[in-house]
């Protein structure tokens, strides 16, 4: 009995986790305040899709606040869309961030 229960455990998948960064350092944009922030995220949202859709992204940055990248964490309906934590902290653990920030878009309705 015990040698078929350890021969379950040895059956266990392999993670392998890669990154690869083509931007070199020297063209990453810094995050100094929240327009830093509001003014790149803005460039990667489909304005076209800004009224249309909920998005939920994210932005990884390393210990000086260089972008590493902006992933798109969820895109959902017009009413919602579910973050999963795991794709988020998963991605993050993949680029070696050191720091994140989340954006979720809301569209506000002025009556």
């Amino acid at each position: 009995m015990l040698s078929t229960q350890c021969s379950i455990f040895q059956q266990v998948s392999e993670i392998q986790v890669s990154y690869r960064n083509e931007v070199p350092a020297y063209q990453r944009p810094k995050i100094i305040c929240s327009d830093d922030a509001y003014r790149i995220l803005l460039q990667h949202w489909d304005e076209d899709q800004l009224d249309y859709c909920e998005k939920f992204k994210m932005v990884l940055l390393n210990r000086a606040n260089l972008v590493l990248g902006i992933v798109t964490v969820s895109s959902g309906g017009v009413s919602g869309t579910v973050a999963d934590p795991k794709m988020i902290f998963g991605a993050a653990m993949k680029a070696n961030s050191s720091s994140i920030l989340l954006a979720h878009y809301v569209e506000q309705v002025v009556m």
